[in-house]
């Protein structure tokens, strides 16, 4: 049985004991281990290195971060959580168990076991799954290498930038009719580029809202984008048809990082979006101990949703930890009184 002895001056008999791993370095794992660290509680954040807004020369909507450049964001969260003694680790968790073996201090067993690529073992009393989802882009030609450039996926993150341009929405599933309506609060001149998508698949409600909207739907497949100069200049179809555009919404497949909470039993849900855990409010899944945050949690999270759903986690966490504890201890004191004198 692995013993991990804690105090709560946070001192621990292995340095590969933890109160609580972060896996994912993103806003909603920085927020986390910011709370959790400021708590005083010993943190790991486990980072690989794939934020999935990296594309993207800034990001926006962020109050008092708008505008900034998402690589520096999470440099300054990196620094911020380091002030309160959080540990950071350039590695992957390649797998993760539920240590049944595992207890601390004496206490109950529990908590949880993760294996990284470099070959080290961690383990700790509760797990925070903020490894986000990465962007399936469809296969057309140039569309990935201007992918968060003048090929965008979300207006509100994008939509000022891109305001009164002639724009064009190239079409993944009929739920894309939806993606081009947003656009038109940004833009006048706005197609909707069918691609694959049969214009019967259309529904009829999308239909009438698209040309009460102006929006003029472009069937045909497209086959290659437009470039002059680095900048995007226009689409181009099948049968050799231009469209002059300036910028290209496409939605593109979400595919969750989800292997962990997969092999740790969390209870999944299928959306339309993708397969994501069940969740309360908090964050926690199905799995005593084990949370999900950010992308890892569901598709629409933006950075600032993100932050605000690490943060919850951790101060939640922190709370059930100490509480533990006290609990712990409350009934090793009631078994001492309890023994004869």
């Amino acid at each position: 049985m692995v013993t991990l002895t804690e105090s709560f001056g946070n001192e621990y008999g292995n340095q590969d004991g933890y109160d609580v791993i972060v896996v994912g370095g993103g806003a909603a794992g920085l927020s986390a281990a910011l709370v959790l660290g400021r708590a005083r509680r010993r943190t790991l954040v486990v980072d690989a290195g794939e934020p999935r807004n990296a594309p993207s020369a800034h990001m926006h909507g962020y109050l008092s971060r708008d505008g900034m450049a998402p690589a520096d964001f999470l440099a300054v969260g990196r620094e911020e959580i380091a002030r309160y003694g959080v540990e950071l680790v350039r590695d992957r968790a390649v797998t993760a168990s539920r240590a049944a073996d595992l207890t601390f201090d004496g206490r109950a067993p529990g908590g949880f076991t993760l294996t990284l690529a470099s070959g080290r073992t961690v383990h700790a009393r509760h797990l925070v799954v903020a490894t986000g989802l990465r962007d399936e882009l469809p296969p057309v030609p140039g569309l990935a290498e201007r992918f968060g450039r003048d090929v965008i996926h979300c207006p509100y993150c994008h939509g000022w930038e891109a305001r009164d341009l002639p724009t064009g929405v190239l079409a993944t599933s009929p739920l894309s009719a939806h993606q081009a309506l947003m656009v038109t609060q940004w833009s006048d001149d706005v197609r909707l580029f069918l691609n694959e998508v049969p214009e019967s698949d259309l529904a009829a409600e999308d239909r009438r809202r698209l040309a009460a909207a102006g929006v003029e739907v472009v069937p045909g497949e497209v086959a290659g984008l437009v470039v002059t100069d680095d900048r995007l200049t226009g689409v181009r179809l099948g049968d050799g048809t231009v469209h002059d555009r300036a910028v290209l919404y496409v939605a593109p497949r979400a595919v969750p990082r989800d292997e962990l909470l997969t092999a740790l039993g969390a209870e999944m849900r299928e959306t339309p979006f993708g397969r994501y855990p069940v969740i309360d409010e908090r964050g926690l899944t199905s799995v005593p101990g084990l949370w999900a945050a950010g992308n890892a949690s569901g598709f629409a999270e933006q950075v600032v949703n993100a932050a605000s759903r690490g943060y919850r986690a951790g101060a939640t966490i922190n709370g059930e930890l100490l509480f533990a504890d006290l609990d712990a201890k409350a009934a090793d004191l009631d078994a001492k009184a309890a023994e004869p004198a």
